[in-house]
């Protein structure tokens, strides 16, 4: 606008100063004006009249001409500015012009990190299975930078699961940057696992070495559906020696190894064929489904016998447990009797003392009667005896047994399983080496959360094929990435298993338009 202004003046100037005369000097008598353009002096008889009028006819025009083109000059310039300042505020960039950014509201924060710990989680949990296969196929020292890898990921997702343990135990005093810390490590741990993605495939190069890697899945789906029925033979005889609380964590187990394997059945069947057709992306798709589905079978294998084991060795444990403890309780009371014991009131230590001989009493009495729960037996002599100041050798292996049966649990399920039971899980596996019946406690705790959330999230594909061709068992599993009806309709028809990696890469082995004319799912 200052430039519109001050065109506009200069215009005026020009146009009025021509007819304005400066000033009046007097000379020898006569009047002469003086033009402010420097014309002659005109006298006042009138003597020169007809010499100066032409001359100032003639001017008057021209002199308008500067004028006009300095005033449209300005005009010009000043609508140029004007435009200009206009298309610099629409195209300005600079931060003053951005609207301010909200920060997330902490319930906003808590859904993300819930989120990222169960996404951090399932990417390790699907990398370690895969890299199992490779590492039986071509060696441990040969897969070592991608064996580094997943431990770099899983110690960033143990650091960020004890930020969350401590989250949860005091809410009301956690600060929210302890929630962008779990989303961060979380991002870390899938950042390290997409970056050695690519060079996975290529040390696997599936497409080029199917025949290796089908022959290999096979060898194992063989060895597995052997350890399947002596599994289940196993169980059978557990029921019989055992209490069917003590069988209870592996119930249903065999069932399940026996769902996977017939979905891997399927997996190998459609990959040899599509090898055969010339389809390898095709034929790694399945080959990869297939793969996951006999790693879980044998975890769940791997359970019943893990299980058969630590009942035998409890059943060993229980009555020297219970020799070290009344040795402990008998010691106490003489230590009441005597007023030796310090920093324990004596009746309160007598408490102790006359619980921890009744719940002994109880377990002995079991033990001799047949058939009981080793582990819950020893269990309850932890919980008598810690009072006392003492705990049994044997709750070591009681809390790993619990810790193994609840990761194998959440591994199997993980499609349903949030994130508090895989924090607890987390913290299970913390205190394992540091207070194993605190971890007893925190793996059974998870253990019943990951159930309640398997519980939720039902089985609505009862009755229908998904069901009873294990592919409903595979999307639970987490084997298939996303959910039924979808997953059911592209499974091992074109669906995305998931496959060594973080969240940005671990489905890359979906195909983004199946075919739609694939034979359907037998």
């Amino acid at each position: 606008m200052a430039h519109t202004a001050l065109g506009g003046v200069i215009g005026v100037m020009w146009l009025v100063l021509p007819g304005v005369t400066a000033d009046h000097e007097r000379f020898e008598g006569y009047e002469v004006p003086v033009s402010a353009v420097g014309s002659a002096p005109v006298v006042s008889d009138g003597s020169e009249a007809s010499d100066v009028a032409a001359p100032e006819e003639e001017s008057s025009t021209g002199d308008l001409v500067l004028p006009l083109v300095v005033a449209g000059a300005a005009v010009a310039v000043a609508a140029y500015g004007y435009g200009r300042r206009r298309r610099r505020t629409r195209t300005r960039t600079t931060p003053a012009a951005l609207p301010p950014v909200a920060r997330p509201t902490t319930p906003e924060l808590d859904r993300q990190a819930r989120k990222s710990l169960v996404a951090a989680d399932d990417c390790v949990r699907t990398s370690r299975e895969e890299l199992g296969f490779v590492e039986g196929l071509l060696g441990a020292e040969t897969v070592a930078p991608f064996t580094e890898a997943v431990r770099y990921a899983e110690a960033e997702l143990s650091a960020a699961f004890q930020l969350r343990q401590a989250y949860d135990d005091n809410p009301a005093d956690a600060s929210p940057s302890a929630l962008d810390e779990i989303v961060a490590r979380c991002v870390d741990a899938g950042r390290r696992l997409d970056a050695e993605a690519a060079g996975f495939d290529r040390l696997r190069a599936l497409e080029q070495n199917l025949t290796g890697a089908l022959r290999h899945a096979e060898v194992r789906f063989r060895e597995l559906t052997g350890r399947t029925g002596a599994a289940e033979a196993t169980l059978a005889d557990l029921g019989e020696r055992y209490t069917p609380a003590a069988c209870s964590s592996v119930a249903g187990q065999v069932e399940q190894a026996k769902d996977r394997l017939v979905f891997a059945t399927t997996g190998l069947n459609r990959a040899r064929q599509s090898a055969d057709l010339g389809e390898p992306d095709r034929a790694v798709l399945h080959l990869r489904a297939a793969e996951g589905a006999i790693a879980q079978a044998e975890v769940f294998v791997d359970g019943v016998d893990r299980l058969a084991s630590a009942l035998a060795a409890a059943a060993q444990a229980v009555p020297d447990a219970l020799d070290e403890v009344e040795a402990v309780v008998v010691e106490a009371r003489e230590q009441v009797a005597e007023g030796k014991r310090a920093g324990v009131p004596d009746s309160a230590l007598e408490g102790h003392a006359r619980r921890a001989r009744a719940a002994l009493a109880a377990v002995r009495e079991e033990a001799a009667a047949g058939p009981y729960d080793p582990l819950d037996a020893l269990r309850r002599v932890v919980v008598v005896a810690a009072p006392l100041g003492t705990v049994p050798a044997a709750v070591r292996a009681v809390a790993r047994l619990a810790t193994d049966a609840a990761d194998g649990f959440v591994g199997t399920h993980r499609g349903a399983v949030g994130a508090e039971a895989r924090t607890r899980l987390a913290e299970a596996r913390r205190q394992l080496d540091r207070d194993p019946a605190e971890a007893d406690v925190f793996a059974l705790r998870a253990r019943e959360l990951a159930e309640r959330d398997v519980r939720a999230h039902g089985n609505p594909y009862g009755g229908r094929p998904e069901h009873t061709n294990g592919v409903a068992g595979a999307v639970l599993g987490g084997i298939l990435l996303g959910d039924l009806p979808d997953a059911a309709a592209e499974a091992l028809t074109g669906g995305a298993p998931g496959s060594f990696g973080g969240p940005a890469t671990r489905a890359r082995r979906g195909l983004a338009s199946p075919r739609k004319n694939s034979p359907g799912i037998p």
